[in-house]
């Protein structure tokens, strides 16, 4: 017996997405973190002088590096992305669920969402 592909299956799986999407960064946050601290909390700041964020956490290749010799900032950036990207997942997996239910309407409707998601991203400019 095949079962049915319903609204309500659809908004459990996204409500999971969104959950561990949530809890995901949250722990990659406070690892990063806590290895942040662990390097550099003794370190004494230097109010009289703005540094900015360092090159490494700027770019995705130097985020990975960063990942990849255990940076916390980087950790932590990597962290504020996935939290980032959470919502867009679950706009991709809405797509799913509208083609799974067969509603073009609203599969049309969620692509453009997701376009205008992405072009945003990419190209900097917010609306």
């Amino acid at each position: 017996m095949t079962r049915n592909f319903k609204d309500k299956d659809m908004q459990v799986v996204i409500g999971w997405v969104l959950r561990l999407g949530v809890f995901v960064s949250m722990a990659i946050v406070l690892m990063g973190g806590i290895l942040y601290l662990y390097r550099h909390g003794h370190a004494t700041t230097d109010y009289s002088t703005f540094k900015g964020v360092p090159d490494f956490v700027q770019t995705l290749p130097g985020i990975i590096h960063g990942i990849a010799t255990l940076r916390g900032r980087a950790i932590i950036q990597a962290g504020i992305i996935l939290l980032i990207a959470t919502p867009v997942v679950r706009v991709a997996f809405s797509a799913v669920g509208f083609i799974l239910e067969k509603d073009r309407l609203y599969t049309v409707i969620t692509f453009i969402v997701l376009l205008i998601i992405i072009i945003s991203a990419l190209s900097g400019h917010a609306g």
